[in-house]
């Protein structure tokens, strides 16, 4: 069954292209480890909430916008090996120092699909 890891993060509207390009270097490195499908998507249509929303959760500031992106693995053995293998390789340190955004205001988190039509 597949597995997947969801994040959402906010990243300042000025640095869309950064953090892009930043996401085009880091898709061959997951994709190395196992990952078969890597997706990011830029707020288009993110309604401000009540209670909570997407930009709550991240305590996103106005010059900022809600980035919301998954990465697919086969299983989540392949998964946790993989989340392995990427915190252990220079590589990603190296990406880790061009994030263009707060990683702290991150959210995260691995999921089982119940639904994949």
């Amino acid at each position: 069954m597949k597995y997947v890891d969801g994040f959402v993060v906010a990243v300042p509207a000025d640095k869309k292209e950064a953090y892009r390009q930043l996401a085009a270097k880091s898709v061959a490195l997951f994709k190395e480890f196992g990952a078969t499908r890597i997706v990011e998507c830029w707020a288009d249509d993110v309604p401000d909430g009540n209670f909570t929303d997407f930009r709550m959760a991240v305590k996103a500031e106005d010059n900022e916008e809600v980035v919301f992106s998954w990465i697919e693995y086969p299983s989540k053995e392949i998964r946790d090996a993989a989340n392995q293998k990427i915190m252990a390789d220079p590589r990603m340190r190296e990406l880790g120092n061009e994030m263009p955004f707060d990683g702290k205001r991150m959210i995260y988190g691995g999921f089982v699909p119940i639904l994949d039509e």
